[in-house]
């Protein structure tokens, strides 16, 4: 079987240069723009709780801390 080359024919492409280069400016043959993107995806909605209890046990730990060095500062 003989499948046709998915590569563009050099003859056929405009704005290349000899040996196959592209000139600045220019956008390579067959080259995806953004346009092509398929469409946004937002990211998943975890909620603004959650930052919640990581905010408490950091806190707890600096209180904790704290009391620590305010003890030992007393003896």
């Amino acid at each position: 079987m003989n499948h046709p080359s998915p590569d563009p024919d050099p003859q056929d492409s405009s704005g290349l240069e000899p040996g196959g280069g592209v000139p600045p400016g220019e956008t390579p043959p067959a080259e995806g723009s953004t346009s092509e993107a398929g469409p946004a995806v937002p990211p998943p909605d975890t909620g603004k709780s959650w930052a919640v209890v990581p905010l408490v046990i950091l806190l707890a730990i600096v209180v904790i801390v704290a009391v620590i060095f305010a003890v030992a500062l007393l003896i």
